[in-house]
């Protein structure tokens, strides 16, 4: 599939963006800035960027505990996404969601949820609204592969297909809910299998290479768009974290460090930008300005979250914090 120069540049930066403000998130939550939990998103990139790529303005997207790259690349601010994380009164929830809650309706952004699979059945309401409306909009809807074996996971891809609501499914399978590798959780050798269940299509995708994501979250989109119904994604990828930012040793305790030493060979972001400048797409000059523009907007968010004020007592009741911004 040909993507524009333009789109390859975006695909590049939308990643780094998404790597700096986690990578950054991870400091400030050891420092003590961000209360709270904290679930960082590195070296999953390519899956948020990829999908989001095809989704227009007007399309909606569910996501998870993990959910900072979905919000990125999905059009949120590192502000307003920082000013939430501090508790701020600017953020995207006024203060009142956290990491694990953001949510934006301005881009689309239905919001993160803390339970396993929490947004499945959520998505195929969103679809179901779609069709009933008769819009052209499509919702995607992100989990882990712990979410694959949720009564919601069931309960919404039936529900979707009954409908042939425009959902796609998108599990990105890290290969551990928390210390569980997902070969023990289920007798799958591809999770995308269980589509067949549900009579829609799935497929098994490599989750580190944004042009395979993008390909297939570019088909599953259309489809969705054009009234085929829904489809389930799943990418195999591997997180560079622990569960969570306040883990100790990254998860070395249920994992070993030669298989996450050989999961960072197949960096996304590594792998994608090599290939631009092999092919002449960007110049090493480009990237260096990319990433310190990157650092720039870091840097402001981080000022600007500092800055903000966090909510008065009362605020806790108002509902402007629901409203369209």
């Amino acid at each position: 599939m040909q993507i524009s120069d333009k789109n390859n540049i975006e695909l590049l930066r939308t990643m780094k963006r998404i790597r700096t403000f986690d990578e950054t998130c991870q400091k400030l939550f050891v420092a003590g800035r961000i209360p709270g939990a904290l679930h960082c998103y590195t070296g999953e990139e390519a899956i948020a960027t990829g999908v989001c790529k095809v989704l227009e303005p007007s399309d909606y997207i569910l996501s998870t505990h993990r959910g900072h790259g979905h919000l990125i690349a999905k059009g949120g601010e590192f502000k307003y996404m920082l000013a939430e994380l501090f508790g701020k009164s600017t953020g995207y929830c006024k203060g009142m969601g956290g990491s694990m809650h953001l949510a934006s309706v301005k881009h689309g952004i239905l919001g993160a949820n803390g339970i396993v699979g929490g947004g499945i059945c959520i998505a195929a309401g969103v679809g179901f609204s779609i069709k009933y409306q008769g819009t052209d909009q499509v919702v995607v809807c992100f989990f882990g592969d712990g979410g694959i074996s949720t009564g919601f996971f069931h309960e919404g891809l039936n529900l979707a297909s009954i409908h042939n609501a425009p959902v796609v499914f998108v599990c990105e399978n890290n290969l551990y809910s928390i210390s569980m590798t997902s070969k023990r959780a289920t007798g799958l050798d591809k999770l995308s299998t269980r589509a067949v269940s549900y009579n829609m299509p799935g497929e098994t995708v490599d989750g580190n290479d944004i042009l395979a994501v993008y390909e297939s979250a570019y088909n599953a989109i259309e489809r969705a768009r054009a009234g085929k119904g829904p489809t389930l994604l799943e990418y195999i990828t591997y997180r560079w974290r622990g569960h969570h930012a306040g883990e100790a040793g990254d998860g070395l305790f249920y994992r070993e460090k030669k298989e996450l030493e050989s999961w960072k060979t197949k960096d996304p972001i590594r792998r994608y930008q090599a290939l631009l400048l092999k092919e002449g797409k960007i110049t090493e000059e480009k990237i260096e300005k990319m990433e310190m523009d990157i650092q720039q907007e870091m840097d402001d968010a981080i000022e600007f979250a500092n800055n903000s004020p966090y909510p008065k007592a009362e605020s806790i009741i108002e509902l402007s914090m629901l409203k369209k911004e």
